[in-house]
C-alpha cells in the first residue's frame, strides 16, 4: 500500500531550512573571500561610525564591482566621511561581510572602463589592493570626485589617461 503524502517525518521541514541556512552560509562566505571582502575585513573591520559630514549611496539603484568583476547589486552602502570610506551589506547578505572602514591613505582613485561605460576604480588598502568599481554617477553622490586633486580631477572630467597625475601606483586597466 503507497504511503500517504501526509506521512512525512516530522523533522523534515527543520532538516530543510537548516540544510538552507547551511547552503546560504556557504555562498555568503565564498563571495567574501572571491571579490576580497574578507581580506579586507581581517585589517578594516568597522569599529565605529563614521565621524563629521558624511554622503551615503546605496544599497539601492546601485552597483558595486570588486575583483573578477564580481557584481554586487542592490546590496552594498558606501558612505564617505572625513576619515574614511565605509562598506556595509544589507542584512540577509551580511554573512561574511562585516562593514569595513578604510582610511582614505589606504585608498587610491583612478578610471577604468568596462563595456563602453565609464567607472570609478578604487583600489583599497596598499597591502591587500583590492579594486572596487562604483559608477561616476555613485563617486559624484559620494563626494569622491571631489576629493581628488585639482589636476587629476581636471584629466578625469575631460576622460583624459590619469596615469601621469597619479602620485600612487594605480591597477593597471581592466580589459
Amino acid at each position: 500500500m503507497p504511503a500517504s503524502l501526509n506521512s512525512f517525518p516530522p523533522y523534515l521541514p527543520i532538516l530543510f531550512f537548516a540544510l538552507a541556512a547551511a547552503w546560504w552560509t556557504l555562498i555568503c562566505f565564498s563571495c567574501s573571500i572571491l571579490t576580497g571582502w574578507f581580506k579586507l575585513s581581517n585589517r578594516f573591520s568597522a569599529e565605529q561610525e563614521p565621524s563629521g559630514p558624511v554622503q551615503t549611496a546605496g544599497p539601492f539603484f546601485y552597483s558595486v564591482y570588486m575583483r573578477c568583476w564580481s557584481h554586487y547589486s542592490c546590496i552594498v552602502c558606501l558612505t564617505t566621511a572625513e576619515d574614511a570610506l565605509y562598506l556595509s551589506v544589507v542584512f540577509p547578505f551580511r554573512i561574511g561581510h562585516p562593514p569595513l572602514r578604510i582610511p582614505w591613505n589606504e585608498v587610491q582613485v583612478g578610471r577604468t572602463r568596462f563595456c563602453w561605460r565609464p567607472f570609478v576604480a578604487l583600489v583599497l588598502g596598499n597591502q591587500e589592493r583590492i579594486p572596487l568599481r562604483i559608477s561616476e554617477r555613485m563617486a559624484g553622490k559620494l563626494g569622491i570626485l571631489e576629493r581628488l586633486p585639482g589636476e587629476v580631477l581636471s584629466l578625469l572630467e575631460a576622460g583624459s589617461d590619469l596615469k601621469p597625475a597619479m602620485k600612487r601606483p594605480m591597477l593597471p586597466p581592466l580589459q
